[in-house]
């Protein structure tokens, strides 16, 4: 019954710091991974173009996306701009959204030529904050973070320590996503570049630089980043991709 009481307290305290760390990141995406059927990568990138074409007209968001081009096994991450369940999924936007689904006639050729998808619903930052950076940067590091149990506050608080870290040495910080419902990863960050040479920047820092920058931030030295994030984490994922013109 103690163990019980435990596991009950310990979910409930989890569940407690989710939402507390949503409401920091109030805008609300549906986030898709997709992995294309073998030859189907440009083709499966013309139907989601087709289809934000089709949505926008019946008055949804145009989504963010990006393509892998080397870590995880994902071909494409597609955000969809959700705002809030009550208005996404209002009466009215899911008939339009039908509507416009039907009369492009699109549902089976995803069908075919998806192999592998999952979703996840996050709450993330403003959406004009991340238009603007998307609209500027055609270079992205994503990391994906299954926390260990207890430990997704102590994760989100690395996430924002690497920020100030990044910050002090002039470079982007990370846009930072934390899971509702869906897929397993509890937390997902994205950082925005303008290229890879401008994601390598960060090697020019000099050793004083980077020491002074990760005491700033929390951390004991630069080399300890690492070490340090992996006392919360029980899955890590890393992948570097570019935008989709």
């Amino acid at each position: 019954m103690r163990l019980k009481q435990a596991v009950i307290t310990l979910l409930l305290c989890s569940a407690i710091a989710v939402n507390a760390h949503a409401a920091d990141n109030p805008y609300l995406y549906k986030v898709s991974l997709v992995q294309a059927a073998p030859g189907k990568l440009l083709e499966l990138i013309d139907l989601y173009k087709t289809r934000a074409a089709e949505l926008k007209q019946a008055g949804d968001e145009t989504p963010l996306w990006m393509r892998h081009s080397q870590g995880d096994h994902w071909d494409l991450m597609i955000l969809f701009p959700v705002g809030s369940y009550a208005e996404y999924y209002k009466p009215e936007r899911i008939s339009k959204r039908n509507q416009a689904e039907q009369t492009a006639k699109l549902a089976g050729k995803f069908q075919e030529d998806i192999a592998w998808q999952e979703d996840v619903f996050a709450y993330g930052p403003p959406l004009a904050d991340l238009r603007k950076a998307f609209a500027e940067g055609a270079f992205f590091h994503v990391e994906m973070f299954v926390s260990l149990p207890g430990k997704f506050a102590e994760l989100y608080k690395e996430r924002e320590m690497e920020n100030t870290y990044a910050k002090a040495l002039k470079e982007p910080e990370n846009f930072i996503f934390v899971r509702d419902q869906g897929a397993a990863w509890d937390i997902f960050t994205i950082g925005v570049f303008r290229d890879l040479k401008h994601y390598a920047e960060s090697a020019n820092a000099t050793p004083q630089e980077q020491e002074a920058a990760a005491k700033a931030a929390g951390f004991e030295a630069p080399n300890q980043i690492g070490p340090y994030l992996r006392r919360f984490i029980r899955e890590h994922h890393d992948t570097l991709a570019v935008g989709i013109k």
